[in-house]
């Protein structure tokens, strides 16, 4: 993919998660992924298939969490964003940095989670 493909799937994946559009959600993954996608959260649990755990996560999260785009870094091959994920009805926040390389049609994630925080 090349940096203005991968910047539209960045923005893309949030768009279609905010809108609570699964099937678009789904279809920037499929499209961004089709050699497979890995999925780490870093300091919780391994690298794995990411397909089941993107499936987890929409299920138990899209309801419940609206995320704001803070930061976005494209170098190459490779992404780092800064996302607030805000938890609804609540002063919450979970900041993340999510890491993303695309390489030969493979497409590796790692989520750094912070502590939950007031909305600033």
């Amino acid at each position: 993919m090349d940096s203005a493909a991968i910047e539209h799937f960045l923005h893309e994946q949030i768009r279609a998660w905010n809108a609570g559009d699964r099937e678009a959600f789904f279809k920037a993954y499929r499209d961004a992924a089709p050699a497979g996608l890995s999925i780490e959260y870093v300091g919780r649990a391994p690298a794995s298939d990411g397909w089941p755990v993107l499936e987890g996560m929409w299920a138990a999260q899209n309801a419940k969490i609206e995320i704001d785009e803070a930061a976005l870094i494209l170098n190459g091959s490779e992404a780092a964003c800064h996302n607030r994920n805000k938890v609804r009805g609540t002063p919450l926040v979970l900041p993340t940095i999510e890491l993303y390389r695309f390489e030969a049609g493979r497409l590796s994630v790692r989520y750094f989670v912070g502590a939950p925080g007031a909305h600033h």
